[in-house]
C-alpha cells in the first residue's frame, strides 16, 4: 500500500513523534526521510514525547550544560522550543505548498495550566513568540478552562491544536470555541486549526468494562467504541462547518477546524494495528500516529477511501447498544480526560526532574 493512498481520501498523515536525533538525523526513522518517503506532513508533540526525547540523550547535554545556572523551567523551554523551531524548518516546502494547510509542528502549553484560563492564553502566545515560525501550532487542551484559551489565541491569530478531546459533546464546544476565535480575529485567512479527537483510550476504557460484563452482547461490542465515537464527531464537523454562521466566515477566508484522530497506536494486540488509521479516513481530516503505527500502515494497512460518512448509522447502533448495558459513554470520557490531564502534567514534572538531575550532573 502506498501512503499516499491516505493522502487520496483526504487524510494527512502527521508523525507523532520528535526528538533531535530524528530532525538531524539520516537513516529511514529521521524527520527528513519521513517527509521524503513515507508521506509524512505534520509533527506532534506532547510532554511524553519530549520526555522521552530528552531523558539521558546525549545530544541534549551541552546545551544543558550551558544553561547550569538557569531554572529547569528556563531549560526545558529553551530545548523544547528549539527542537519545534528545527522541525518547522524541515516542514517549510510543505507548508507553502499546502497554503498552510499542512507543514504543521505542535507544541503543547505547560499541561499543569490545563485549568488556568489565563496563564494557558499566556503561555501560549509566549511560545508563539519564542519559535517565531508560521507553521506553528499551540497545543491547548480541552478543558472547560481551556475552551476560553482557545478563542483568544484563535482571535489572536495564533493557530492551535486542541487537545485531550474524548466526548462528542466537548468537540461541539471546541468547534463554537474557534469559531468565535474566527469571528473575533482582525484577519482569519492566516490561521488554522485542529481538534485532536483521542481514540484508542475509549476502546481501552470500554473494553474493560464490557469484558467484565462478559455477556454475548458486550462481547460483540468489543473493540467498536472508539471508532464510532470517532465517526460521530466527524459527522458533527460536517454539520458545524456548513452551517450559516461558519459560511459567514468562509466569506472572510476562514479554514475549516480539521479533526485529528489522535492516540492512534493500536493497544489491544488482538486488534489489527492500522485499524485506527484505515477506518478513520475521510475528506479534511489529519491522522497523528507513532511510527509503529505508520509502518504498519506503509507495510500491510488495507486503505479502502472513505470509511467514516456511510458509517453514521452504525455508530449510533453502537452507542445505544453501549447504553443498554448500562456503560456510560460520557461517563467514561469524563474520566480520560481527566486522567489525560493527570497523565501529561506527570510526564512533565519527570521531564523537569530528569533536566535538573542533568543540570546537578
Amino acid at each position: 500500500m502506498s501512503v499516499g493512498d491516505v493522502a487520496k481520501g483526504g487524510t494527512s498523515i502527521w508523525l507523532d513523534d520528535l526528538s533531535r536525533a530524528k530532525i538531524s538525523g539520516t537513516d529511514a526513522h529521521s524527520l527528513p526521510s519521513r517527509i521524503a518517503n513515507s508521506g509524512v506532513v505534520g509533527v506532534t508533540t506532547n510532554p511524553s514525547i519530549f520526555g522521552a526525547a530528552i531523558a539521558g540523550a546525549d545530544e541534549y547535554a551541552s546545551d544543558i550544560a550551558a544553561m547550569k545556572n538557569a531554572s529547569v523551567d528556563d531549560v526545558v523551554k529553551k530545548l523544547t522550543t528549539d527542537d519545534v523551531r528545527a522541525a518547522c524548518d524541515l516542514f517549510k516546502e510543505i507548508y507553502s505548498a499546502t497554503k498552510g494547510v499542512d507543514g504543521r509542528v505542535s507544541i503543547e502549553v505547560d499541561p499543569r495550566l490545563a485549568h488556568d484560563t489565563e496563564a494557558t492564553i499566556a503561555q501560549g502566545k509566549e511560545l508563539w513568540s519564542i519559535i517565531d515560525r508560521p507553521n506553528l501550532m499551540i497545543k491547548v487542551p480541552a478543558t472547560i478552562q481551556g475552551l476560553p484559551a482557545i478563542t483568544a489565541l484563535i482571535a489572536a491569530g495564533i493557530s492551535v491544536n486542541v487537545t485531550l478531546i474524548f466526548s462528542v459533546k466537548r468537540y461541539g464546544a471546541v468547534i463554537d470555541a474557534y469559531i468565535s476565535g474566527i469571528e473575533a480575529a482582525t484577519n482569519p485567512t492566516h490561521v488554522h486549526s485542529v481538534a485532536s479527537f483521542f481514540i484508542s483510550r475509549i476502546d481501552s476504557s470500554i473494553d474493560a468494562l464490557l469484558k467484565k460484563d462478559g455477556s454475548e452482547a458486550a462481547t460483540s461490542l468489543l473493540g467498536k467504541a472508539a471508532i464510532a465515537n470517532a465517526h460521530l464527531a466527524y459527522q458533527l464537523f460536517e454539520e458545524k462547518f456548513s452551517s450559516p454562521r461558519w459560511q459567514a466566515q468562509v466569506a472572510r477566508g476562514a479554514h475549516k477546524q480539521r479533526p485529528l484522530w489522535a492516540s492512534t497506536g493500536v493497544k489491544d494486540p488482538a486488534y489489527d494495528d492500522t485499524r485506527y488509521v484505515v477506518e478513520l479516513i475521510a475528506p479534511d481530516t489529519v491522522n497523528t500516529m507513532p511510527q509503529s503505527t505508520l509502518d504498519a500502515v506503509i507495510d500491510h494497512g488495507k486503505v479502502r477511501g472513505n470509511t467514516i460518512t456511510s458509517n453514521y448509522g452504525a455508530a449510533v447502533e453502537v452507542l445505544k447498544d453501549l447504553s443498554a448495558l448500562d456503560i456510560s459513554l460520557d461517563s467514561v470520557t469524563t474520566d480520560l480526560e481527566v486522567d489525560g490531564v493527570k497523565k501529561f502534567a506527570q510526564a512533565w514534572d519527570d521531564l523537569l526532574a530528569n533536566v535538573k538531575a542533568a543540570q546537578q550532573g
